[in-house]
């Protein structure tokens, strides 16, 4: 089985592109071939205009004009921060090394050793040794996956302002939606070894190419559902047609896409029971168990009673609709 299918972008020069997927998509594959980690068996990969590799010709890594920054920094144990930015550079450019210590947030740091850092530090360090020799394009591999959730979200903005200031053209790996959007010009949205959907946070949030594409960037849910007299059957009770976005096409099964503040609920003896009531701040979210077992989320300002019974409707022009093939 091929690990990839037909798989094509570009990433914009000075912008950054991230590979979107789960585990075994493709991903990392792709950024290995890139690298030069793997050989490509077919196709070909383009820089500038200019045939990096294919299956004929495929440079080894040092012989490419990329940095690489893996999930867990990869820098040399036994050199100090300041050496381990400096191992890539010409002798004449070992002054560079303060200057890009302090673009990163470690100045006064160079004579540290790897281990004396915190893990937000080393990937600092890691993403300065990477950039500092001036690659044409920059590869990252799940560079925040090891670090803190809260110190994750800082790092990688600072990391988004340094690429963007210095218009590094970077491809990013991650897994994590959020991430995506906080640090991606454009994401390429991976399924099974082909790019599903190549788009701007904005388009992937407004015009998702399937249910399961906005069900990772909007927060919402999908409810299998087909066609009814008056609208939707689903396994929560009858949802008008009038609660579709523009309409939907022509099908007899559908995936339905639905936000949980876009539900209402109203108490109904022969309703959904409630499985978990938790408030979060002013809203409420409620988990509603059908008959079959199927759960759907809601979230509501109005008091609810863990111990009665809901319908739930979703508001007119809040549901996207995709025909399943």
């Amino acid at each position: 089985m091929r690990a990839l299918e037909d798989v094509s972008f570009t990433a914009p020069a000075g912008e950054i592109t991230c590979l979107l997927g789960a585990s075994g998509c493709g991903k990392s594959t792709l950024l290995a071939l890139a690298a030069g980690l793997l050989r490509l068996q077919q196709g070909s990969i383009l820089l500038g205009g200019e045939v990096l590799a294919d299956e004929r010709r495929s440079p080894p890594p040092e012989d490419r004009p990329v940095g690489l920054v893996f999930q867990d920094g990869a820098l040399f144990p036994h050199m100090t921060i300041a050496a381990n930015i400096a191992f890539g550079l010409p002798k004449d450019r070992r002054g560079d090394v303060a200057d890009w210590l302090a673009q990163v947030g470690l100045a006064g740091l160079a004579g540290r050793y790897p281990h004396e850092l915190s893990g937000g530090q080393q990937q600092r360090a890691a993403l300065a040794r990477a950039m500092a020799p001036g690659p044409q394009v920059l590869l990252m591999d799940e560079p925040f996956a090891s670090v803190d959730i809260v110190l994750r979200r800082k790092l990688r903005r600072d990391c988004r302002i340094i690429l963007r200031e210095q218009g590094t053209t970077t491809v990013l790996v991650t897994h994590d939606p959020a991430e995506a959007l906080d640090i991606g010009d454009r994401i390429a949205v991976m399924e099974a070894g082909r790019i599903v959907q190549f788009a701007s946070p904005q388009e992937l949030h407004d015009a998702p190419a399937s249910a399961a594409v906005g069900a990772m960037f909007g927060g919402a849910q999908v409810v299998p559902a087909t066609r009814g007299e008056e609208g939707f059957v689903t396994a929560f009770g009858p949802w008008p047609a009038a609660s579709a976005l523009g309409g939907a096409a022509a099908a007899q099964d559908y995936d339905l896409l639905v936000h949980a503040d876009a539900l209402d609920l109203a108490a109904d003896a022969q309703g959904l029971r409630v499985r978990d009531c938790h408030a979060q701040g002013k809203a409420v979210r409620v988990v509603l168990i059908a008959p079959d077992g199927s759960e759907i989320t809601a979230e509501t300002e109005a008091p609810v009673d863990p111990s009665a019974r809901y319908r739930v409707t979703p508001r007119p022009g809040s549901v996207r609709a995709f025909g399943r093939t």
